[in-house]
Order: structure tokens, then C-alpha cells, then sequence
């Protein structure tokens, strides 16, 4: 069913986002990320002790690609 939009402004749209006004079948947005984090580098709260005396992240990769979204469709 369609639909009647008034004034539509966009300041940004991120590099893996969708913006769509109108009927659509699909909307598939598609990313592939790697991320290297250490002991401890995601907590969060209020109060949040962590002790990590000996830590390392190994960065080491090889491989030239770990998943293609090539296909994925």
C-alpha cells in the first residue's frame, strides 16, 4: 500500500545502511567487519574492575579474506 511522505531530510547515511521511501520487496543491507579487542575491552558498567596482568591480542592474519559477501544476495 502506498504511502504519502511529507519532507524527508537526510543529514548522513552510513556506508552499509539503507534509506528507502516506498513500496520495496527486499531490503538486504550487507557488512563484513573484523574487529581485534583484548582482555577485558568491552565491559561496561558502573564499576568495573579488571585485572589482566598478562594479556596480547594476536592480530595475525594470514588469510587474505575470512568470509566474502560476495553472493550473498
Amino acid at each position: 500500500m502506498p504511502a504519502i511522505v511529507g519532507i524527508v531530510q537526510v543529514n548522513s547515511i552510513g556506508t552499509s545502511s539503507v534509506f528507502n521511501i516506498g513500496d520495496v520487496y527486499k531490503i538486504m543491507p550487507v557488512a563484513s567487519v573484523k574487529t581485534f579487542s583484548g582482555a577485558g575491552s568491552f565491559n561496561t558498567g558502573d564499576y568495573v574492575e579488571v585485572y589482566n596482568h598478562i594479556s596480547s591480542t594476536n592480530t595475525f592474519d594470514q588469510d587474505g579474506a575470512d568470509q566474502s559477501i560476495l553472493f550473498n544476495n
